[in-house]
This record gives structure tokens, C-alpha cells and sequence, in this order.
């Protein structure tokens, strides 16, 4: 990489000239930036698959994006209101969907790619409960 992206990422990040060079110093930053091109051209979509009693009124079909790190919610393209409980349990997706996509494999194949808010629903002491898959898609495909 040049010194000049090397530059933006510094500034982006803030970092003083010692921490910028304990992040050079890990090759697995490198590793990782080299990847941003292909995650920018991703959105990782969370579907609603089931809703019941859910006190935010996410039902089945609902869709949560965010870019293709899994570092920022897309708000334009997501629901108005919005579950912290429901975001929180889909951000324990995002670390193994980035290690994915910088590993070179596809994260829609990953085994596990549901997940569910805290809330275990009336049935055991709760209000409600939503369980979401995430998938990963083209950016283009994702904002349409």
C-alpha cells in the first residue's frame, strides 16, 4: 500500500504517529485493508424470519443493512424504528461474516446465520421475540 493511504487511514482513524505504527506493525491490518474494495461493493442484509410480540412491531420480511464490514447501519435503507435488543444479536454475526469475506470464502455459506433478540418471548417470561438471518449481497443488488 502507499504511504498516501496509509496517510487517510491515520487521519480516518485518528491515530498519533506511534499508533500508526503499531497498527503497520500487525500484517494482518494490511491483510484486512487490502480487502476494503471488495467489502465496500457488499451489504449484509438481516431479514426478519419470525416476529411475535415483538414491542418495536418488527414483523417477518423486515430488513436490517449495514455495509459490508459490518461496521455501520445503514439507516436510509432500514426500517424508521429500529430494536436495539434486535441489533445487538446481529452484531454478533458481523466478526465471523468480515473473517469470511477476508478469507476469500463465501459467508452465505456460514452454518450458523440466525440469530434472535434477548427477549425469550411471553411463552417464558418475556413480551416478544424476533429471529433474524443475515446474508451478505451485492452492493447494487442490496439498495434496490
Amino acid at each position: 500500500m502507499s504511504e498516501d493511504i496509509w496517510k487517510i487511514i491515520q487521519k480516518h482513524l485518528n491515530y498519533s504517529d506511534e499508533e500508526m505504527k503499531m497498527f503497520r506493525a500487525d500484517p494482518r491490518n494490511q491483510d484486512a485493508l487490502s480487502k476494503t474494495a471488495l467489502m465496500l461493493n457488499k451489504t449484509i442484509v438481516a431479514e426478519v424470519i419470525e416476529s411475535h410480540g415483538c414491542d418495536s412491531g418488527h414483523k417477518a420480511g423486515d430488513k436490517f443493512y449495514f455495509d459490508g464490514r459490518g461496521v455501520s447501519f445503514l439507516t436510509k435503507l432500514s426500517p424508521s424504528r429500529v430494536c436495539i435488543f434486535a441489533l445487538h444479536s446481529v452484531a454478533l454475526a458481523m466478526p465471523a461474516l468480515a473473517e469470511l469475506l477476508y478469507a476469500g470464502v463465501d459467508p452465505n455459506k456460514m452454518r450458523f446465520k440466525r440469530f434472535g433478540c434477548p427477549d425469550v418471548g411471553v411463552r417464558c417470561g418475556g413480551w416478544g421475540h424476533v429471529v433474524m438471518e443475515v446474508k451478505v449481497e451485492d452492493r447494487k443488488k442490496a439498495e434496490k
